[in-house]
């Protein structure tokens, strides 16, 4: 069937892990160091950009990698501040 747009493996198959934010990127990207020194860049969904969560650096994130380049990801959610 074309279009779809159902391929791949489902969203729940992804990974997710905690990182820092490192760096704000433009286009609203931002470089996320990950437990174990991997570094990704991550953007942040629609959704949260109409919420408007903003991020700082050092601010705790979650992060999920895509299954496809492990270098890319997507933040979920802002953790709190222990």
């Amino acid at each position: 069937m074309l279009g779809s747009g159902g391929g791949g493996k489902p969203r729940g198959a992804e990974r997710s892990l905690e990182g820092v934010v490192m760096e704000l990127l433009p286009s609203a990207l931002v470089r996320v160091r990950l437990e174990g020194e991997h570094e990704v860049v991550a953007h942040m969904p629609a959704a949260q950009q109409a919420n408007f969560v903003r991020l700082r650096v050092g601010d705790r994130v979650l992060v999920a990698l895509s299954s496809t380049d492990r270098t890319r990801g997507r933040v979920l959610e802002l953790l709190k501040k222990s």
